[in-house]
């Protein structure tokens, strides 16, 4: 009788004439009572910290325990020039390493190739070689910090040349604490950097997962992304979807392989993208956690808890970022870096201001840094576990977003699964029909950015942008074609040669790749090879 008195009421009230719904598009309702989570419970849909299905966070005491790993994405020209810049960050409070590469490096090809005139160290540093890596970690050490790497085609052989600079520090491969990103699934969905077609790269993965269990166990291989594919234009049910469903692709070529799903799937992690829509991404991490909880326990048979966690880190939008009042952008990455939080994430990246323009400079990374620092230790936001557990609107959220996950997981398997929906284009159409409606969304103001489409200026902002010299390139260049008269040629070729034939038998091929960086093959050159063997993907046209 109460609520349609108000219901009443809230009719003859006047309403700003707006969407009010998520940036997702789900509608939402002026007012969330309990009829909105009806037939709720708690101990089976909520659970306890630390406890399935982990809706409340993947450790029991979170961040009273310990605080998020502050990991700041960083890397722009050479191996030289980034070690500074995380010797920078890590004087400033960082609490570990995420390095991000050029495009000649995720894309496989070493710095004098011709693809790669141009944009050598331009978007991330340059990698060619294990002296490259040992430049990089220099007085860096590896037992003392995690390193997060975003690579997916060569993940293989970064991970390999880490293993190597590790070696060279005296350190066992087994202490090496990390992540590499390694998701072949979204790349073919949303990112577009690959080099083999999709069943070779599943078993490179595969070999990774298998390694990995036996020599590196404490290294997480799997970054499951969907940072990405939210990057991309998808909506938060779409990453949610598309990322889970990719998940348990790997799970099950792991299964395929041989290996028992708590040998690697404790190793798994994932990452999310943090938006605009401050509820609907702290509800998308609680459903992602319960419903990766559910499915490993109840579908693949895993009987290890670890195997059941969903441990993720986060970033930023850096799709929200805008070239108009890039200060408003300080303040957009706080309130994403706060639903993270709130969400449960392990870790975060925040974004810095000035990355609408460029790399960020050193003042604007440390801002960056900041924000999560006073988050961390000002706001009192860490001091008690999942504080949004028990809203009406969050715990309906959280429901309906695993609804519509559910939903895409069975319009996926009716194509046959990932691989098949890939080859059809669905995911790529998916998603450009999300990012297409959002634009619309924006140009017709149904959702607002502020300085695009509301409360804009005319005025120019000035702000300082970090610039690479067209010397970078030159000097990079240099130093892998004097590596290359220096080395043992006989013996480089030689690796090669044994790594092509592995390919061609099926054998796991990081033991033959961790012999190529050994040797200091460069990265071109190890991916040239494997070309040989596996071919090159090209993206079918899809209108």
């Amino acid at each position: 009788m109460k609520r349609a008195k108000w219901d009443a009421k809230f009719k003859a009230c006047r309403e700003r004439d707006i969407d009010f719904s998520t940036v997702s598009g789900l509608p939402v309702r002026p007012l969330y009572t309990p009829a909105d989570i009806a037939g709720f419970e708690h101990d089976r849909d909520l659970g306890y910290p630390g406890e399935f299905p982990y809706v409340r966070g993947v450790q029991t005491s979170m961040y009273r325990g310990r605080l998020w790993t502050m990991r700041q994405f960083s890397g722009f020209g050479t191996a030289g020039d980034t070690n500074r810049r995380y010797k920078y960050l890590l004087k400033h409070g960082q609490t570990g390493l995420s390095v991000a590469f050029d495009f000649p490096t995720l894309y496989g090809r070493d710095s004098d190739d011709p693809f790669a005139r141009g944009e050598v160290g331009k978007c991330g540093v340059a990698i060619d070689s294990l002296q490259d890596m040992e430049t990089l970690f220099s007085s860096i050490p590896l037992d003392k910090i995690s390193t997060s790497m975003t690579i997916n085609p060569p993940a293989a052989m970064l991970l390999a040349m880490y293993i190597a600079v590790g070696e060279k520090q005296k350190l066992p491969a087994h202490i090496l604490t990390g992540t590499i990103q390694n998701d072949m699934l979204k790349e073919y969905q949303a990112q577009k950097t690959w080099i083999y077609p999709p069943e070779p790269s599943l078993k490179i993965i595969a070999d990774i997962l298998e390694y990995c269990a036996e020599r590196v166990p404490r290294w997480n291989t799997i970054s499951i992304s969907g940072y990405h594919i939210r990057e991309a234009g998808s909506t938060a049910v779409q990453e949610l979807a598309f990322t889970l469903k990719n998940g348990f692709t790997y799970v099950e070529r792991g299964i395929s392989a041989g290996l028992p799903v708590d040998k690697f799937a404790p190793r798994l992690s994932f990452f999310f993208n943090a938006h605009l829509d401050f509820f609907e991404e702290i509800a998308k991490y609680r459903a992602a956690r319960r419903i990766w909880a559910h499915t490993m326990r109840d579908k693949y048979g895993a009987q290890d808890p670890r195997s059941y966690l969903m441990r993720f880190h986060t970033q930023t939008a850096g799709c929200t970022l805008t070239a108009q009042q890039p200060e408003n952008n300080i303040v957009r990455t706080a309130y994403q870096a706060l639903s993270a939080v709130l969400g449960g994430t392990q870790s975060l990246h925040t974004n810095s201001m000035d990355e609408s323009y460029a790399l960020p400079t050193e003042k604007a990374v440390k801002i960056a840094l900041r924000t999560q620092q006073l988050l961390a230790y000002e706001t009192g936001v860490p001091n008690t576990i999942d504080p949004m557990a028990g809203s009406y609107y969050v715990e309906a959220l959280t429901n309906e977003l695993e609804r519509e996950a559910y939903k895409y997981f069975e319009k996926i398997d009716k194509m046959g699964g990932v691989i098949p929906a890939i080859e059809k284009g669905y995911f790529q159409k998916e998603i450009s029909r999300s990012a297409y409606s959002y634009q619309v969304a924006l140009e017709r103001q149904r959702k607002h950015h502020v300085g695009v489409n509301i409360f804009t200026e005319d005025e120019k902002p000035a702000i300082e942008t970090l610039k690479i010299p067209p010397a970078v390139e030159k000097v990079q260049i240099a130093k892998l074609r004097r590596l290359r008269r220096e080395r043992n040629n006989q013996r480089v070729k030689e690796k090669l040669r044994l790594l092509r034939k592995a390919a061609k038998d099926g054998e796991n091929l990081m033991p033959r790749i961790l012999d190529c960086v050994r040797a200091y093959a460069t990265l071109g050159e190890m991916c040239s090879t494997l070309k040989e063997e596996y071919g090159v993907y090209r993206e079918p046209i899809i209108f």
